[in-house]
């Protein structure tokens, strides 16, 4: 409701200004706590699986921000990365052919439907199960998907506070869910009977990195809701909240959190 038009009033910057896009990513990877969560398992799974080159897909590729990651720091690989949004593919088809980035290509498809059968080392799925209905259904595709052996990792707001919402009078901050999130139980309930085994699970978000995303991501953006004129604003209030905001991210990041609104959960085939 108010996180999507934001998200795509930025889709539309750097489909207009391409070479704004490196910035940006780099932007979300300092930004967003759940990259550096993501980032950390990427790089350590990828140590995982040997120095063989390994096939990805990247499940719901968004900005293109992972597979751009995966491809400079996760090599040597191969990445399908994919989305059901055909403006952002399109748009990651032009990025990364201009900047002749070699062995990734970009479609349209829905997980619900895909038929891939022992293709995949590496499935990365990053805030995308939330926005399905039929999670089981993408579940089931993910397992024919990979390799034995292989990893799905998945990234997703946790039913303990992960779509903003803290009790039944709330409204969501982000909009387009079909559901709250997920606990480790519901995830491995829905895992584990389809033949996946749990090799990592860490709740992100807890309550400083929960503090540190309302401080640096959702107060600026409630702002640009009101009025996009506060985009004028935004460099003194950063200048005054990002060291606090990234004093939190890092006690967040370092620590152990018991709850926290977003779920970081790997399991193997």
């Amino acid at each position: 409701m108010y996180y999507d038009p934001i998200k795509n009033i930025f889709a539309g910057i750097i489909r207009k200004f391409p070479t704004f896009r490196i910035i940006f990513y780099k932007l979300l990877d300092i930004m967003f706590l759940r990259s550096w969560y993501v980032r950390r398992e990427l790089r350590s799974l990828r140590r995982i699986l040997g120095g063989n080159e390994i096939s990805i897909y990247d499940a719901g590729t968004g900005y293109g921000q992972y597979s751009y990651f995966m491809s400079k720091n996760l090599q040597p690989n191969s990445i399908y990365a994919i989305d059901v949004k055909e403006k952002w593919v399109n748009d990651c088809k032009d990025f990364f052919k201009r900047k002749n980035i070699k062995k990734i290509d970009f479609a349209i498809e829905d997980l619900t439907e895909i038929k891939h059968v022992n293709r995949f080392d590496l499935i990365v799925s990053v805030d995308v199960m939330e926005h399905i209905v039929d999670d089981v259904k993408v579940f089931q595709n993910f397992y024919k998907a990979l390799k034995p052996g292989g990893f799905l990792l998945i990234n997703t707001p946790s039913i303990y506070g992960g779509s903003d919402v803290h009790d039944e009078s709330e409204e969501s901050f982000i909009g387009e869910h079909a559901r709250e999130g997920y606990s480790f139980d519901d995830l491995e309930s829905k895992l584990t009977p389809l033949g996946f085994s749990v090799f990592r699970s860490r709740y992100t978000y807890g309550f400083w990195g929960d503090l540190s995303w309302r401080l640096g991501i959702k107060y600026p953006m409630q702002m640009l809701n009101i009025s996009k004129l506060f985009f004028i604003a935004l460099p003194v209030y950063y200048i005054a909240a990002l060291p606090f905001t990234f004093l939190m991210m890092y006690i967040d990041y370092s620590g152990t959190n018991k709850l926290g609104a977003g779920v970081n959960y790997i399991v193997r085939k």
